[in-house]
């Protein structure tokens, strides 16, 4: 069980560290891709960024779902809930706000599209950030626990 928790805490840090980069980043960068070569930009991104974060995000939701409905001794079950909670925002957030935003600058360049994605992202920033919280307090649990 231990090493399931390994595993889900590696995602969320792995998604951690990715979103800040592009919440910091690389989604205000997009701003300055050349108007004729944004929408091959944007394409290239999307088909791109789908390979390095789809199985991260598949590994953090399933290893959720499974610390949800089986939580291992040292975490609480209210938090192993809280936790799948946050997931589903996040990919709730993913497809109705997210993709949406992504999709319409397929289209090119829209000021107005680029401003819902990077603030909308917000979210799903904040979101994995309070998991990874989470996950870390998680992981020390049971070094706490042999302590005593």
């Amino acid at each position: 069980m231990m090493l399931l928790v390994l595993a889900h805490a590696a995602a969320t840090w792995f998604l951690v560290g990715l979103i800040w980069v592009i919440q910091v980043v690389h989604y205000p960068l997009m701003a300055q891709v050349a108007p004729a070569h944004f929408e091959r930009y944007q394409q290239a991104h999307m088909s791109r960024i789908t390979w390095v974060v789809a199985p991260m995000m598949l590994i953090e939701a399933f290893s959720a779902l499974w610390i949800a409905l089986s939580p291992p001794l040292f975490v609480p079950p209210v938090q192993a809930w809280m936790g799948l909670g946050l997931v589903l925002l996040i990919w709730i957030s993913t497809a109705a706000l997210s993709v949406p935003a992504h999709n319409a600058l397929l289209r090119g360049f829209e000021p107005k599209a680029h401003r819902r994605l990077v603030q909308s992202n917000w979210f799903r920033t904040i979101g994995w950030s309070l998991r990874a919280v989470m996950v870390s307090y998680w992981m020390l649990l049971p070094s706490v626990a042999t302590v005593n």
